[in-house]
């Protein structure tokens, strides 16, 4: 009954989004995988990479388009506390954000440098990226970040005003900075996954249902240019996504018994 259902599921957001000619499935993600937190995507290269997020495998997946799993990366060096997003930089190496909070406990954050000539094996050991909250700062629960000049900035998790961390990517321990905060318009705007473009013109902040472009800002000041919403056809729980080129993103969404757990292709245009 709930494979049926989740095919009835399957046809109708088909049917949706030939209407739409916004989301589109790509794929179904391997039955393995029902906690899919993140997506990342390289240049020059097909394979989506994607995490699970606390309580699962200490793993690097590099999936097809379809779903498939075609790499397995095993992070020797480190446990999956609470992995929620990923991003990676030119030279081509993915980070993993071990930076989820949900019981807001949570004093020490880390982040996971896996290297590109390690993306080929099994089994790998990462380079560890630590940071701490700033003194005044109330533990947080985090599930975006992105790599812009050789710094992360990190999202926090909030149903309204949010913040923005900056950290360096180095080595060794750190203590992050708020650079700014924010409360989006509307409803449900937490934000679940983030990425920028490969030529660090235009940034998307991930919810279940929506999309929010920003572009036409100035340094890292991301809300000081246009903020433009851009509403899915149906609401899953979204937790990844990444660009493929300037105007195509990938999107993943975990699986809950009949709904999720697929690769969505969007079009920003």
């Amino acid at each position: 009954m709930i494979m049926v259902k989740r095919l009835i599921f399957l046809l109708l957001i088909v049917s949706s989004c030939q209407h739409s000619d916004l989301l589109t499935i790509e794929g179904s993600i391997n039955n393995s995988l029902d906690e899919v937190s993140a997506a990342e995507s390289l240049i020059n290269s097909d394979l989506i990479w994607v995490i699970e997020d606390a309580g699962n495998d200490n793993h690097l997946y590099g999936l097809s388009r379809k779903g498939k799993i075609i790499m397995d990366i095993t992070i020797l060096n480190a446990e999956n506390t609470d992995w929620e997003d990923l991003t990676s930089d030119s030279a081509g190496n993915i980070y993993i954000g071990d930076f989820g909070n949900n019981n807001k406990k949570r004093k020490l954050f880390r982040i996971l440098k896996v290297k590109k000539e390690d993306l080929n094996a099994s089994r790998a050991h990462a380079e560890i990226i630590e940071f701490i909250l700033p003194k005044d700062v109330k533990s947080k629960d985090f599930e975006a970040f992105f790599l812009f000049n050789n710094y992360f900035y990190i999202f926090s998790k909030e149903t309204k005003k949010f913040i923005v961390l900056k950290v360096p990517n180095k080595t060794g321990r750190h203590e992050a900075i708020v650079i700014s905060d924010y409360n989006l318009k509307g409803k449900h705007n937490k934000i679940t996954s983030a990425d920028i473009s490969f030529n660090d013109e235009k940034v998307l902040l991930l919810n279940h249902d929506k999309l929010w472009a920003l572009s036409g800002f100035e340094g890292d000041d991301f809300f000081s240019g246009a903020i433009n919403k851009l509403p899915f056809q149906h609401n899953t729980q979204k937790e990844g996504v990444c660009f493929v080129n300037d105007t195509i993103v990938i999107l993943t969404d975990e699986r809950n018994d009949y709904e999720g757990g697929n690769i969505y292709s969007f079009n920003l245009k």
